[in-house]
């Protein structure tokens, strides 16, 4: 007996490691996301107004571009074709128009700079396939269909695509949502669409659960006014006793109850209902609000404002347009120069010709008068000039993209502030709300050279609503510019994460802080953001060496050496991987001056050391004794006890 329960704990030991190392595995998060893609395009296919089926497909293309458009457009196909058979043909001309229309546009410059830009393709694309397939294939589709169709395709384009940076967009993203799920029962008793209101009704916002109301009773999938069945949940969830129980069951109890009095009695929404509560108040990461009041509202309104006008300040600095050269002056210039100390100038016929040389010229190589398609006594004075002006133009064109340069992180620093206030405005609707911490971390750094002498730095902090975050700044090379690079790099980005900015932004700003003091490759980040509510960690890299984490599994390398900020305002974008820490995993952080495939065998043979000697012996065995400065930082996160307060 007791070799066999040694065979299933052995047995039971590598499953989990394998579905650990799954987890893990990037491979395996870009299957779930294509995969994702795919079930959003089938279920959204399913969409109906008026028994007709409905471009919502169509609308989340234009707000995703890449491998997951087509996996998206290839489950719209299956839906259209699953659901709606031969009159789903229409659909599949959507779809495969708006991939092409995602894959070209995209997310590109045009599409960010007009916004408007994709729905309105969207538009386009519904209604001249409503006009052919009227003409070519005898389409029966009445004129309020088509203009509905035209109205949603357009309509759930901006919403999509705007669903994350607009609480209204969001609530109508859930309403899209029930609307398309209405048409969906894996079980003739469970209708997708019931589930997904009652999850909105006991989680969601009070629009959100309207909508969600709406898009059922738009399906016509049941006689009962879901709307009114769905503000009532919502609001039942601020009668007083026990707040879970009572948004879980709100939505089962007001379906009852308004079935109740318009007297038609239909069970079949019941059960989707009451799981939907059951799920709205279990899943974490809902969307879950408390009563405004007085000042909350007040300062709502007033950060909402601002953040409205940073945002048009941003846009009108988008459609300004940079002033053209006048190159046509510099070749006036050039004449004058070299006719107004000429000797021949009184007698030369040729002074106004001079002046009007074709602007052609400051863009050729000239090497001897002839060039110059003029006869001149004195061409070599005209031809040396003519060379200064070339120089001049090349300068203006270095100041001009300095400037643009400059007017490129300028309206960054706009769109940040913009998001950043929006984001504030909604955290006040959020208060008392924060998860709570259910790890602590434990970090620890070690590095070559004291801090005085050390251009790495190295900082760990926490951040606002239960995030931490762990620095590394590698100021490049060593002494005292390495080390200002890295204090200066560090305290910034430790005051912006601190007041709450996202990391991408912070990041970002540091890169037009580099680029516009033309300090390219100065410094190089590590950061980490840690949820200490669920152990999730964001690593950010912009740089900086490959990162490795340490479990009982193994050791595996995290993320690739990249170019360093500051080459370009526009251009430069972090590198981003997302693990776990919350099986007691160590992340090890290092600097440029520390090699791996040593440290990595050293930490693969004893991954439950504390992270100080997991620091100290990755140095030594790192080679991190060499004339660079080299500093390791390794963290792990510790269950905070249960009878903690």
């Amino acid at each position: 007996m007791l070799p066999m329960m040694t065979t299933i704990r052995s047995y039971v030991r590598q499953s989990r490691h394998t579905l650990h190392r799954l987890a893990l595995d990037p491979r395996v998060h870009t299957l779930l996301r294509w995969g994702g893609g795919a079930l959003a395009g089938f279920l959204l296919s399913a969409a109906s107004l008026a028994a007709a089926p409905q471009p919502m497909v169509l609308g989340l293309l234009c707000a995703v571009t890449g491998v997951p458009a087509v996996f998206l457009a290839l489950g719209g196909c299956a839906g259209y074709l699953f659901f709606w058979g031969a009159a789903g043909q229409q659909g599949l001309l959507w779809t495969a128009l708006g991939l092409a229309a995602a894959m070209t546009l995209g997310r590109g410059r045009m599409a960010r700079q007009t916004p408007l830009l994709l729905p309105a393709l969207a538009a386009l694309i519904v209604s001249a396939s409503g006009v052919a397939f009227q003409f070519w294939m005898a389409d029966t589709t009445s004129i309020p269909v088509y203009l509905l169709r035209v109205v949603l395709g357009a309509g759930t384009a901006w919403i999509f695509a705007q669903a994350r940076e607009s609480p209204v967009c969001g609530w109508l993203t859930w309403g899209a949502a029930v609307l398309a799920l209405a048409q969906v029962a894996p079980l003739p008793w469970l209708g997708l669409g019931f589930l997904a209101a009652g999850t909105v009704a006991a989680a969601g916002e009070l629009p959100a659960a309207a909508l969600a109301g709406l898009a059922l009773d738009l399906a016509q999938v049941t006689a009962v006014p879901m709307t009114g069945v769905l503000c009532l949940a919502h609001l039942a969830r601020f009668l007083p006793g026990n707040r879970r129980w009572t948004a879980a069951l709100a939505p089962g109890a007001a379906y009852l109850m308004i079935t109740a009095l318009a007297g038609r009695w239909d069970l079949l929404p019941l059960p989707g209902l009451l799981l939907g509560g059951l799920l709205g108040t279990s899943l974490p990461g809902l969307p879950r609000t408390e009563p405004k009041r007085g000042e909350v509202s007040s300062a709502q309104v007033r950060l909402e404002m601002t953040a409205g006008v940073l945002a048009q300040t941003q846009h009108l600095l988008l459609e300004a347009e940079d002033p053209a050269l006048d190159e046509e002056a510099l070749i006036s210039q050039a004449a004058a120069r070299a006719c107004g100390g000429c000797p021949c100038r009184k007698s030369c016929p040729n002074q106004t010709a001079a002046a009007q040389l074709p602007k052609e010229l400051l863009h050729r190589t000239l090497t001897s008068p002839e060039d110059l398609g003029l006869a001149c006594r004195k061409g070599g004075r005209l031809l040396s000039e003519l060379t200064r002006s070339q120089e001049r133009l090349r300068v203006l064109r270095g100041e001009r993209e300095q400037v643009r340069e400059c007017r490129e992180a300028v309206i960054q620093q706009y769109q940040f502030l913009a998001e950043y206030l929006q984001e504030l405005s909604d955290g006040l609707s959020r208060r008392g709300q924060c998860p709570e911490a259910r790890f602590t971390p434990q970090v620890a750094a070690c590095a070559n050279r004291p801090s005085p002498d050390n251009g790495d730095r190295c900082l760990w902090f926490a951040g606002p609503e239960c995030k931490y975050y762990v620095l590394l700044c590698d100021g490049m090379g060593t002494g005292l510019g390495a080390l200002d690079e890295g204090r200066t790099a560090g305290s910034l980005l430790r005051r912006l994460l601190t007041a709450g900015f996202p990391p991408e932004h912070a990041l970002r700003s540091l890169n037009s802080l580099c680029a516009l003091r033309g300090r390219a490759g100065a410094v190089t980040v590590d950061l980490a953001e840690i949820q200490l509510s669920s152990g999730r960690t964001t690593l950010y890299k912009w740089g900086a060496a490959p990162s490795y984490l340490v479990s009982a599994v193994g050791t595996e390398k995290i993320g690739t050496a990249g170019p360093p900020p500051g080459l370009s305002v526009a251009d430069g974008r972090e590198r981003v991987d997302r693990l776990s820490l919350r099986r007691g995993e160590t992340l090890v952080l290092v600097s440029d001056g520390v090699g791996g495939e040593d440290a990595l065998r050293c930490c693969a043979a004893a991954p439950g050391e504390p992270p100080g000697e997991v620091a100290a012996r990755f140095l030594e065995l790192g080679g991190g004794t060499g004339a660079d400065d080299a500093t390791v930082a390794a963290v792990r996160l510790s269950a905070v006890s249960m009878g903690r307060s």
